[in-house]
C-alpha cells in the first residue's frame, strides 16, 4: 500500500541537499537557514514587535482522508463527487495539490471544448451522455450562494465525422451502437451530406454520421473555475505545489518547505505526468510481467491547435468536421474564425518536452487536407496556434478509472487520450461512487480498471480525434 504519510510544501526557492540528511530529506543552505534562524530569534526578543515565528497559512493541512494530485477538471470533479455525495456534510477532509494554478498549461485550459457520443465503446457513451446531461444542467449542480450563474456558451452543433470505403462498415456499426446506448446519431451518404452541408467536398467519403443532440463544444475555462468555486464553497482545500517521494516520502518538488499530510486515499489526477505520480508509489517498480511490475502506460503527447480565418469558410450552422484524414475543424465565434488541427502518427510524434508549436506540421499535414476537403480553405489565413497534452494511454487510448490492486489506497482518474474533459463529470462520479460504496453505481467502468493492463486486455476505441 502507498504510505499513509504524503510530504507536501510549496514553491520557495531552490534545494541542496547536505550530507547527513535522512531518508532522502532536503536542507536549504547553512548560511541561509542560520539566517532565518536568528530572524526568529530576534522576532521575540524584547524591545522588538511581536509577530509569528513561523506563518503556516500557505501550507497543506497536517491530516486529509483524501489527497487529489491534480486540480484540472478531472481532479475538481472527483472532489466535487465526494462531497456531494458524502454521507454527512463535512465528512471527508479533501485536499487538491495542484502545482500551478494559474492552469498555463492544464489540459483543461487548452483543450478545444468539444462533447460527443459518438463512440465506438459503450462505457465512452455512457460518459459522454452522462456529461451532456451535468453540463446542460451546470447551474443546479454548480450554483453558489451570490455567485454569478455559469454560462458555458454551448454551441450545439454536433460532429459529423466522415468514413471512407474502407471504414464505412465500421461507422455503421459504431452508430447501431450509440443508437442502442441512447445516443441520437443518424447516417448520411454523400448526397444527403451534400444537401446539408453544400460546402463539403464529397470525394473519398463513402458515409457520415452526424451528432443530432447533446453534441457540440463549450468553454472549458468556465466548467474548471466553476467546478473549482463550487468545491471550494463545500469545503475542499487547495494547496500549490508538486508531489514527490524520497524513500518511504512524497515531498513538494523545487521547495524550501514541505509538511507532512497524513492521508487514507490518493487520486491520481495528475493528467499527463500521472504515470510519474504512479511511479513514486513504486507502480511499475516490480519484477517484468508481474503485476507489481506493470507500469500505468501514460505519458505526455503533444498536440498543436490552429486558428485560421476564412471569410468563404463554412457558416454558422458548420458542426465540428472529422475528416477521413484524422483532420479536424470547427467554427470559432461569430468572426469566420476555425480551430482545428490533426493528431499526428507515430513517426510523426513532437517531442513533448515544451509547447512550442511546429508551424510546418500545419503547412504539410494539416492544410492540404482542409483544402481538399472543403475548397473555401484553400485561402485561409492562419493567425495564432497554441499545443497542449493529451494525457496518452499508449495501451488502448482508454481512461483508467479506480483503485490500483496491489496500492488499494492510490485511484485513478487519468489516461484519457483527448477525452477527458468532456467524461469528467461521469468520472468524477465513478471514482467517488467506488470510494465512498466500493463500486461503480451509475455507470459501470470495470473494464477502465488498472489490471487489464496485467491481464492484457484491451478496449480500443475507434473514434479518437
Amino acid at each position: 500500500m502507498l504510505p499513509r504519510v504524503l510530504s507536501l510544501g510549496v514553491r520557495r526557492g531552490p534545494l541542496t541537499r547536505r550530507p547527513g540528511t535522512l531518508r532522502g530529506g532536503f536542507s536549504l543552505d547553512w548560511e541561509e537557514k542560520l539566517s532565518e534562524i536568528k530572524k526568529k530569534i530576534q522576532s521575540v526578543l524584547p524591545g522588538t514587535s511581536l509577530h509569528p515565528l513561523y506563518d503556516s497559512s500557505h501550507l497543506p493541512p497536517d491530516h486529509s482522508d483524501v489527497v487529489i494530485v491534480g486540480g484540472g477538471v478531472l481532479g475538481l470533479s472527483v472532489a466535487y463527487w465526494l462531497k456531494k455525495l458524502e454521507k454527512q456534510r463535512g465528512a471527508l477532509r479533501v485536499l487538491v495539490v495542484e502545482r500551478d494554478l494559474t492552469y498555463s498549461q492544464a489540459s483543461s485550459a487548452l483543450s478545444l471544448g468539444g462533447i460527443h457520443q459518438q463512440f465506438s465503446l459503450p462505457e465512452n457513451i455512457h460518459l459522454s451522455l452522462f456529461s451532456a446531461s451535468f453540463l446542460r444542467n451546470i447551474n443546479e449542480h454548480l450554483a453558489v450562494v451570490d455567485a454569478p450563474p455559469l454560462d458555458l456558451q454551448f454551441n450545439p452543433l454536433g460532429y459529423l465525422w466522415l468514413a471512407s470505403e474502407k471504414d464505412a462498415a465500421a461507422m455503421e456499426n459504431n452508430v447501431k451502437v450509440q443508437r442502442q446506448e441512447g445516443a441520437k446519431v443518424c447516417l448520411m451518404s454523400p448526397d444527403q451530406l451534400r444537401n446539408k452541408f453544400p460546402w463539403i467536398n464529397t470525394e473519398g467519403v463513402a458515409l457520415a454520421s452526424y451528432g443530432m443532440e447533446d453534441e457540440g463544444w463549450f468553454d472549458p475555462w468556465c466548467l474548471l473555475q466553476g467546478l473549482r468555486r463550487k468545491v471550494q464553497s463545500m469545503g475542499v482545500l487547495f494547496c500549490q505545489g508538486e508531489v514527490t517521494r524520497e524513500s518511504e516520502l512524497v515531498k513538494m518538488d523545487n521547495s524550501v518547505e514541505y509538511q507532512p499530510v497524513e492521508c487514507a486515499l490518493v487520486i491520481n489526477a495528475a493528467g499527463a505526468w500521472s504515470a510519474q505520480i504512479a511511479a513514486l508509489a513504486g507502480i511499475g517498480k516490480g519484477p517484468p510481467d508481474t503485476l507489481q511490475g506493470t507500469k500505468l502506460p501514460v505519458e505526455p503527447r503533444k498536440r498543436y491547435v490552429y486558428v485560421w480565418h476564412c471569410p468563404q469558410g463554412p457558416g454558422l450552422e458548420s458542426p465540428l468536421v472529422a475528416d477521413t484524414s484524422g483532420t479536424y475543424f470547427r467554427r470559432e465565434g461569430l468572426g469566420s474564425n476555425y480551430l482545428g488541427g490533426r493528431s499526428p502518427t507515430e513517426e510523426e510524434e513532437p517531442d513533448p518536452e515544451n509547447l512550442e508549436v511546429d508551424h510546418d506540421f500545419f503547412q504539410d499535414k494539416v492544410w492540404p487536407h482542409l483544402a481538399q476537403r472543403v475548397p473555401a480553405f484553400e485561402t485561409l489565413k492562419v493567425q495564432n496556434a497554441w499545443a497542449g497534452y493529451y494525457d496518452y494511454n499508449t495501451f488502448d487510448q482508454n481512461g483508467v478509472v479506480g483503485p490500483h490492486p496491489l496500492v488499494v489506497n492510490m485511484f485513478f482518474a487519468t489516461g484519457f487520450s483527448g477525452h477527458g474533459l468532456q467524461q469528467a463529470p461521469g468520472v468524477g462520479r465513478a471514482v467517488a461512487e467506488m470510494i465512498l460504496e466500493g463500486r461503480f453505481q451509475t455507470i459501470n467502468l470495470d473494464s477502465f480498471l488498472f489490471s487489464r493492463f496485467y491481464l492484457g486486455e484491451k478496449i480500443q476505441e475507434d473514434n479518437i480525434i
